[in-house]
C-alpha cells in the first residue's frame, strides 16, 4: 500500500475553499465566523487562515459502509489442509467502506474504454498502457475441458454484463482502484463547478494529459475552470485541497483484516442494536459463525416466513464433478460464476463475500502472518512507503517542485533508509517482508526451488469460488498467488479509508462524552 507522509502539509501552499467560509454547529465552529480557541483570531475571514465546516465523508458509487469493531481473525474449524497459516487471533478493524458486490465486466470494460481514449493504441507508444490492462481470457482454458467460448464471449458479451471480472491480476486490480479513484473525484469536483464539464468530452484529455487527483490538487495538471472557479468579491478561488474535504480518499484493495470481517457481517449478531449512549452492542462475535450468511455455528439463517435450510447461499463445487446440480432442480443456478447481486447478502449487505469468485487484498502473504501483526487497529503486511519525488528543492510552488509521469500521475520514490535514518517507527521503505525473510530475519524463501512463496510478490486472496469446496467458504481460510498472475476463480472488488468518527448518521461520534461537572473527592 502507498502511504503518503505529510501530504497535507504541501497542499497548504495552495490554500483551501473560499466557498466553504460560513460555519455552523457547537464548539468551536458555533459562530458564522468562528474564532480560534488558541490564538483568539478569527477564522475564513478575507486573507485570513481558511477552516472548512466537519462534515461526514461522501459515501463513494458502489461502496457499502462497514463499522469497525473486534473479531477473532483465522480458521473457525477443522484445518483440513493442514496448513496452520490462519491461526485464530483477535484483532480490531477501524471503520471503512467495501464494494457491495465484486467489480463485474461492464465496470472493467468501462475502464478499458478510458485507457483507450485516452491513450490512443494507434500509437504504438500507448499500446502496451492499454494492453497491459486488459484481462488475460486465457485463464479460462483447461487441457482437459472445454472452455472456449468463455475465453472468447465471457468478458465482452452483454449477457456476463454483471458477472464478475476473472483473469486480473493483483497489479491490474490496484491500477483499476486508482483509476476509479481519479474518475469519482473528477465527476465530484465537475458536479461542484470546480472544472468544466467540457473536459469530460471525448478528445479533450489526450495522453499524460488527463486529470489526475493528485496532480489536479498539486497544480501540476490544469483543467478548465467551472463556476466555483471564478473570482468573487476581487479575490482569486483556491484549488481544492484535503483540507477542504471535497477530494475523496483513494479507492484500494481492502487489507486481509477488514475482508475478513466485512465478510462475516458481524452487525446481524445484534439487529436490534440501539444508537443510545449507554446501549452499545459489546463482544457481537462471541459466538463465532462459519459462513458469511450464518447467524450461528451451523451456518444456518432462519426468516419470519419459515426456514430456508437447503437452499443455497453461495455459487460453490458441492462435491466432485457436482457445480451446479441436477437438471430441474439445480442446486446454485450457476455452472461457473453468477451475477453479482445473486445470492444471499450478508449483514452488511455485501453479496458473494463467499463463492463465486475468490478476491485479492492488499497483503503480502506469510504463513504466519496473524503471529506477526502488530497490537493495534488494522493489521496488514505489505507496506510500502512513498514520498514525492522532488524535482526542483529551491522552490515549494508545487508546479515547480514536483513533476508527472507518462501516464500523468504525480512520481513517487520509495522511501530509504537513509530518509528514514532518524526515525523510531520504521527505519525503510519497502517493509512486506518485514522480519520475516529480510535481512533483520533469519528465515529465508526459496521461491521455485523449496516453496511457492515469493518473498514479496505473493499476494493473499481471500473467499472460495465456483470451483471450490464449501471448506473454502469460510472467510478465515486464505490462499495466495504472485501478483502478476490471474486465474478464472479470482476477481476483487475495492474498499476505501473512512475518516473521521467511526459511526455514521446524525449522532455520529468519536468518543465518549459525560456532563461537564466536577469529581467526588
Amino acid at each position: 500500500m502507498v502511504y503518503t507522509l505529510r501530504f497535507s502539509a504541501y497542499l497548504l501552499l495552495i490554500g483551501s475553499i473560499s466557498l466553504l467560509s460560513s460555519c455552523k454547529g457547537k464548539g468551536l465552529f458555533a459562530k458564522k465566523s468562528p474564532k480560534s480557541s488558541t490564538t483568539g483570531w478569527n477564522y475564513n475571514e478575507k486573507g485570513g487562515f481558511q477552516v472548512a465546516k466537519a462534515k461526514d465523508q461522501a459515501n463513494g458509487p458502489g461502496l457499502v459502509f462497514v463499522e469497525g469493531g473486534t473479531y477473532t481473525m483465522g480458521q473457525t474449524e477443522e484445518d483440513v489442509m493442514g496448513e496452520w497459516n490462519n491461526i485464530p487471533r483477535r484483532v480490531s478493524v477501524p471503520s471503512f467502506y467495501i464494494d457491495r458486490t465484486e467489480v463485474a465486466n461492464v465496470h472493467y470494460r468501462e475502464y478499458i474504454f478510458w485507457l483507450a481514449k485516452i491513450f490512443d493504441p494507434s500509437d504504438p507508444e500507448n499500446v502496451k498502457i492499454v494492453e497491459s490492462a486488459l484481462p488475460d481470457t486465457l485463464v479460462w482454458r483447461s487441457e482437459l475441458s472445454y472452455n472456449e467460448p468463455s475465453v472468447e464471449l465471457y468478458f465482452r458479451h452483454p449477457s456476463f454484463n454483471l458477472y464478475p471480472v476473472v483473469g486480473v491480476s493483483w497489479k491490474q486490480a490496484k491500477d483499476f482502484c486508482l483509476w476509479r479513484t481519479d474518475r469519482y473525484n473528477e465527476l465530484t469536483l465537475v458536479e461542484k463547478g470546480f472544472i468544466n464539464k467540457n473536459n469530460l468530452r471525448p478528445g479533450a484529455q489526450q495522453g499524460d494529459n488527463n486529470f489526475n487527483t493528485r496532480s489536479y490538487v498539486l497544480g501540476l495538471y490544469t483543467a478548465p475552470p467551472g463556476k466555483a472557479m471564478k473570482p468573487s468579491k476581487g479575490k482569486a478561488p483556491s484549488l481544492p485541497s484535503v483540507e477542504s474535504g471535497i477530494v475523496s480518499p483513494e479507492y484500494r484493495l481492502p487489507f486481509e483484516a477488514e475482508w475478513e470481517y466485512a465478510a462475516y457481517g458481524l452487525v446481524a449478531q445484534n439487529p436490534r442494536r440501539s444508537l443510545k449512549e449507554g446501549k452499545r452492542g459489546e463482544e457481537l462475535q462471541s459466538n463465532k459463525q462459519i459462513y458469511p450468511w450464518g447467524q450461528n455455528v451451523n451456518g444456518l439463517r432462519e426468516n419470519r416466513k419459515g426456514s430456508l435450510q437447503g437452499q443455497f447461499y453461495a455459487n460453490f463445487k458441492r462435491g466432485s464433478g457436482d457445480n451446479a446440480g441436477v437438471a430441474g432442480g439445480l442446486n446454485d443456478r450457476a455452472f461457473y460464476t453468477a451475477p453479482v447481486e445473486s445470492f444471499y447478502p450478508n449483514g452488511f449487505g455485501l453479496y458473494n463475500m463467499a463463492g463465486n469468485v475468490s478476491e485479492w487484498v492488499e497483503d503480502t502473504y506469510r504463513p504466519l502472518s496473524s503471529l506477526d501483526f502488530d497490537d493495534q487497529p488494522a493489521p496488514f503486511r505489505g507496506n510500502k512507503f512513498m514520498k514525492l519525488y522532488i524535482a526542483d528543492s529551491t522552490t515549494l510552488d508545487p508546479t515547480s517542485r514536483y513533476e508527472r509521469d507518462s501516464l500523468g500521475r504525480v512520481k513517487m520514490l520509495e522511501v530509504t533508509e537513509a530518509d528514514a535514518r532518524n526515525r523510531r517507527n520504521y527505519q525503510r521503505g519497502n517493509v512486506a517482508d518485514f522480519l520475516d525473510g529480510d535481512s533483520l530475519s533469519s528465515a529465508s524463501y526459496g521461491y521455485g526451488v523449496s516453496t511457492l512463496i515469493d518473498p514479496l510478490r505473493s499476494k493473499v486472496y481471500k473467499g472460495g469460488s465456483w470451483n471450490d469446496r464449501a471448506y473454502w467458504l469460510s472467510p478465515g481460510t486464505r490462499r495466495h498467488l504472485e501478483d502478476d498472475q490471474s486465474s478464472a476463480t479470482i476477481g476483487f472488488r475495492c474498499a476505501m479509508n473512512r475518516v473521521g468518527s467511526p459511526e455514521m448518521g446524525p449522532k455520529r461520534r468519536t468518543g465518549l462524552f459525560f456532563p461537564t461537572r466536577r469529581q467526588k473527592r
